[in-house]
């Protein structure tokens, strides 16, 4: 085919080669088809298809080339079934445990990439007791020192919505991408100078993308604190549009079931959740026009749904009771179905409202301690709700307010707060001064946390340079004993090494004294060969008598261990210690000195003969 396009005139040089069917062909414009002998496959406005007839053999070749390497491959793949068909339920059991553990490898790397904390899960209404794993041991239990001092029944600090968190790394994520693929395509513009002004157009965008990177980490997703009470039942929790209610309770239902399929909690450690047997929630809008159901009845028949089916050990989510009827009446039915849920319907309910009477469960005295409240803060400086959830407090209204700030003309605003009373303004009044003062001791109690952080930080400062102290004086008088053991042993050696220069010099003179004795006494026998009497002979045999030794008349008698032998280099006596018959050495004691002396060197006394 190429060289039928080398061939070709320049008219047909825009002609090309293509694959169509599986057959080599040539694509070509309608006003150069005539160039090329073969069969026309196909024509439209763009061109024609021509296969030319010297590879019409060859695509046939090649076509039933395909269609044994088919066969070829559909044999293969039909006895590898038979064989898969014999081992077919070992293979799907197989399957089975794999998908098992891809589960659970996924559940690791969730945790893991969310930087999740491992749950203390409980049983409710059974104090003390772990939920076990399928093996019968404890998953994990955190220890008590870990939980603060009281008693909680759900314990989750800085809890987020795993979607959240989620949507908003994928943006960070996304946006540094984008940051990246700007920036090496300046470099590669830089690289082959191309498009000099498009590169500052991409540099104004890559300082935008940059903005939007640092906006997106400075503006990270805001977690919520839940830290619910043991005796605590019911929950209600109001606050303004917005403001972040419904998040709250998603995130605790979520939570509860993350928990249960073996997710790690996106919050700090510890977290303590209950094991719930079921979680049910009525959260949005029910209303349906094929079932003739408002937004009021949506609800509830949702509700009775859950008040039917839930138990002791079961979690309750409920987002705007009593809301789509009228207040008095939607605030009515709504007190009534916290207190049944309260009463033996639900281990667990957590409920949403802007109903101003559903506070008062709290203060009310059926509830005891059953009841709590909170509320969504919302900063009424910048009119916009902070998503932090104060403990304690019930939500006041910020509606009148709220319109203050927004330029609504004063008449109306005064007319509204007139309408809504001097009792309702006491109220929100004192409910502003409990939230300044909640804010005030969330506000001291972060500063005692992080002095006390700063306190163990010096502490554990304190410690390490204690530590390293003791480590260097030890290194210290470790060193110095060395030197001392170095010093020592050279000085032992000095020692060692001077006494034996004394010995040598001190068998030297010894040698050179009995050579000069020697040297004399053969003068005085030149002089003098016969002596004038026998005085002198005399004389020496006394000496020798004294002694009461003999000289060996035998120089070659060999001493045993023992014996006692003269050394003529020393002038002395000595004791044999040990013999070397194979180097033809002996040691012998000299007083306090040991020598190793040839045996030619010393020669064997003869002791005294015993009377």
């Amino acid at each position: 085919m190429d060289k039928l396009m080398r061939n070709a005139d320049d008219e047909a040089s825009l002609s090309e080669v293509c694959i169509v069917n599986g057959r080599c062909c040539i694509r070509t414009t309608m006003d150069n088809s005539s160039f090329f002998d073969g069969l026309l496959l196909s024509r439209s406005d763009a061109g024609s298809m021509i296969e030319p007839i010297v590879a019409v053999p060859l695509n046939d070749e090649l076509q039933e080339s395909r269609a044994l390497v088919a066969k070829a491959e559909l044999d293969v793949l039909s006895k590898l079934t038979d064989k898969i068909r014999l081992d077919l339920d070992s293979i799907q059991n197989l399957l089975q445990e794999t998908i098992k553990l891809d589960k659970i490898a996924a559940r690791a790397k969730y945790s893991i990439a969310y930087d999740g904390t491992f749950p203390d899960l409980y049983l409710p209404n059974f104090e003390n007791e772990t939920v076990t794993s399928a093996t019968g041991g404890s998953i994990k239990q955190i220890s008590s020192a870990q939980l603060p001092k009281k008693a909680w029944k759900l314990y989750m600090p800085n809890a987020y919505h795993p979607l959240l968190l989620q949507r908003h790394q994928e943006n960070i994520h996304r946006a540094k991408r984008d940051v990246a693929s700007a920036t090496a395509e300046i470099r590669r513009r830089r690289i082959y100078g191309q498009d000099i002004a498009e590169e500052d157009q991409l540099a104004s965008d890559l300082d935008s993308m940059k903005l939007r990177v640092s906006q997106l980490e400075k503006d990270q997703p805001v977690p919520v604190d839940f830290m619910i009470a043991e005796e605590t039942t019911v929950l209600v929790i109001t606050g303004p549009n917005t403001g972040g209610k419904t998040i709250s309770l998603k995130t605790v239902g979520l939570a509860s079931l993350m928990a249960k399929i073996g997710l790690y909690i996106l919050a700090s450690e510890p977290v303590k959740i209950p094991w719930f047997n079921a979680v049910y929630a009525d959260i949005g809008d029910e209303q349906s026009l094929t079932q003739s159901l408002s937004t009021f009845s949506g609800h509830l028949k949702q509700i009775g749904a859950i008040r039917a089916e839930s138990t002791s050990e079961s979690l309750v989510l409920l987002d705007e009771v009593g809301a789509g009827t009228n207040p008095l009446e939607g605030a009515a039915l709504g007190m009534s179905l916290l207190e049944s849920f309260a009463e033996a319907g639900s281990f667990l309910t957590l409920a949403t409202t802007h109903h101003g009477e559903l506070k008062t469960l709290k203060y009310s005295t059926f509830s005891n301690n059953s009841f709590e409240n909170a509320c969504m803060e919302f900063d009424e400086e910048n009119l916009k709700p902070t998503f932090k959830i104060l403990w304690g407090i019930p939500g006041r209204s910020n509606a009148i307010n709220i319109t203050e700030r927004l330029g609504l003309p004063l008449d109306i605003v005064e007319s509204s707060r007139r309408l809504l009373g001097t009792a309702g303004a006491e109220i929100n009044a004192l409910i502003m001064d409990m939230e300044r003062l909640k804010q005030e001791y969330q506000q001291h109690l972060q500063e005692a946390q992080y002095l006390l952080m700063q306190s163990k930080e010096l502490h554990n400062n304190l410690e390490l340079a204690q530590k390293s102290i003791v480590d260097h004086t030890s290194a210290q008088r470790k060193r110095k004993a060395r030197v001392i053991s170095e010093y020592a042993v050279m000085a032992r050696s000095i020692i060692r090494k001077k006494f034996q220069q004394f010995q040598e010099s001190a068998i030297a003179e010894r040698v050179k004294e009995e050579e000069n004795a020697v040297n004399d006494a053969k003068s005085d026998r030149v002089k003098d060969p016969m002596p004038a009497n026998t005085s002198a002979i005399g004389n020496i045999q006394n000496i020798d008598t004294s002694l009461g030794m003999t000289a060996n008349d035998d120089e070659d008698e060999v001493p045993e261990v023992g014996d006692s032998v003269y050394v003529p280099k020393l002038k002395n006596e000595a004791t044999v210690v040990k013999i070397d018959s194979s180097k033809n050495e002996v040691q012998v004691q000299a007083g306090m000195m040991k020598l190793k002396l040839k045996l030619k060197d010393v020669k064997v006394q003869k002791r005294k003969v015993s009377r």
